[in-house]
């Protein structure tokens, strides 16, 4: 199990998740998006469709919303609850609240923590409570002039 801190400093969170979409996608997973207000939902939902490729050509990201149907054909699952209607092994919770189902090895086999600064303590002590489980890798990625770069 691998849990990886993604903290929003240059990009929106609606772009960091529409990165994190666009590689789980090219791994050949589904991705589960969580985030509990349905503005952000919203958000993210558009950033998916408007996806532009690495280079510059208008693409999109299909993506669904839990509640609306169809949730297993999506390769893509927007929801406010960490449920993987859509099969998916990889989840993002988006609005930086930790959910302790991400964690569950039986549910997902990776999770990404968005988080700015109004969760970056919340985003610290899910940290250290991660550090103390065995069989979890923990990530902590920032942005440094426009890189992902890997800080712990």
């Amino acid at each position: 199990m691998q849990v990886d801190f993604y903290q929003v400093s240059g990009d929106s969170a609606e772009a960091i998740v529409a990165m994190l979409a666009e590689k789980t996608l090219a791994a050949g997973q589904r991705l589960l998006v969580v985030a509990a207000e349905p503005a952000q939902r919203e958000a993210i939902g558009q950033a998916l469709w408007s996806r532009a490729a690495r280079d510059g050509t208008p693409t999109f990201l299909a993506n669904g919303i839990a509640g609306e149907g169809h949730e297993a054909r999506q390769p893509i699952l927007l929801s406010a609850t960490p449920e993987p209607a859509n099969g998916a092994r990889f989840v993002v919770l988006a609005d930086g609240a930790w959910r302790e189902e991400a964690a569950d090895p039986e549910r997902f086999d990776r999770a990404f923590l968005v988080f700015d600064a109004a969760t970056l303590e919340a985003a610290r002590a899910c940290w250290r409570m991660l550090a103390a489980r065995e069989g979890l890798e923990r990530n902590f990625w920032k942005q440094d002039g426009g890189r992902w770069v890997k800080a712990a």
